[in-house]
């Protein structure tokens, strides 16, 4: 059982996840293995993901006031949190645990402002992550650039060869 200052702190430690999120996933967690979350807690760490199992009366606290104040009336039972600044991560985290795991089931979410069922965190899950979507732009832009200097380079290759061509030309004659 925590104490008073102990709740505070988590309460703060949650908070401070909450301040900077645009996505808090729920997700139900009954007779998951300690061997099973503890995976989980090192993919949600490798993605950048806040993962914690937490008091509901202690969550609502820390998001009362706060866009995800909505989340609330969710909270019921025994929940993990996945709270994340890129929105993607957070759900398809949890919901790719979920799919492996039958005692792991993503109950819903959360963005600022906005309140998502299992289905539309699924949907979230499956679009492309920030890292992907950059990696995607930056190729589509490195693309015409890469074409430009192979082409500015056929040039003096073509030179070489016509002179090449010639040279062996005026050996065999």
């Amino acid at each position: 059982m925590l104490n008073l200052e102990q709740k505070q702190a988590v309460v703060a430690e949650v908070s401070a996840q909450v301040e900077n999120a645009q996505a808090i996933i729920l997700a139900e967690n009954r007779g998951v293995s300690v061997g099973d979350m503890t995976k989980l807690r090192a993919k949600a760490r490798e993605a950048g993901v806040y993962f914690r199992v937490v008091k509901n009366t202690l969550v609502r606290r820390a998001v009362a006031d706060t866009p995800f104040a909505e989340l609330s009336g969710k909270m019921s039972g025994p929940l993990t949190y996945g709270i994340s600044t890129d929105p993607v991560a957070a759900a398809k985290v949890l919901s790719e645990f979920a799919k492996g795991n039958d005692k792991f089931v993503v109950v819903g979410g959360a963005m600022p402002g906005q309140m998502m069922s299992a289905q539309e965190v699924a949907a979230l899950a499956a679009l492309p992550s920030r890292d992907e979507l950059i990696a995607k732009l930056m190729g589509t832009m490195q693309a015409p650039i890469a074409k430009f200097v192979r082409t500015l380079n056929e040039v003096p290759g073509k030179f070489v060869r016509t002179v090449a061509a010639l040279r062996d030309a005026k050996e065999a004659a």
